[in-house]
């Protein structure tokens, strides 16, 4: 009796540490307050400089800039690129800048990009293709399917990721929601 009583134990405690691993936040990429301290150059696929490798980071300088990576396009995700990109127009006066950076060697990811920026009206933001493992420096996890990172003078101010599945409209919502952080004018110090 007493093995049987330790044995349903032991499954309900592991039973709970997988459910409290698969519940832990997902870090992906620099963090709040950590530096954008390296540069890539991806290949750019819309945008002014598309057909060739373009360092997005340098062409934005110290503008608030919303950074994302991706492992594949998804209807999720092209909502997200479309905000952001709705964004970035609404604040061209901030010259606010966005990318987006699929890490992916897919054949015809490209030509699915175009088609997907053409479908969405796609004004500002940039998608671009680069190694999959994510360019170096910028610690992108290699579970994470998505990661959000908004900076302004290459220091990070909001980072969001997510595993394949958990980026829906709710997710979605608290990502928009960190916006007026990108946006907000820092203050001067003396």
């Amino acid at each position: 009796m007493k093995t049987i009583v330790l044995r349903a134990c032991l499954v309900a405690i592991c039973g709970l540490a997988v459910t409290s691993f698969a519940a832990e936040p997902l870090r992906s990429s620099l963090q709040v307050g950590e530096k954008i301290a390296d540069i890539f150059e991806p290949v750019n696929i819309t945008g002014e400089h598309a057909g060739e490798p373009h360092c997005l980071i340098c062409e934005n300088g110290y503008a608030p800039v919303a950074m994302v990576f991706a492992r594949e396009p998804s209807q999720p995700l092209m909502k997200l690129i479309s905000k952001l990109d709705a964004a970035t127009d609404a604040n061209r006066k901030d010259e606010m800048g966005s990318f987006v950076v699929f890490l992916s060697e897919k054949e015809g990811l490209a030509e699915q990009l175009k088609s997907a920026a053409e479908k969405n009206s796609l004004k500002r933001i940039v998608l671009a293709i680069d190694q999959p493992s994510g360019p170096e420096g910028f610690k992108v996890a290699a579970d994470a399917d998505v990661t959000v990172v908004f900076y302004r003078e290459h220091e990070v101010l909001a980072n969001h990721a997510f595993r394949k599945g958990e980026l829906n409209d709710e997710s979605l919502a608290k990502v928009v929601a960190d916006l007026p952080k990108l946006l907000a004018k820092k203050a001067k110090t003396k």
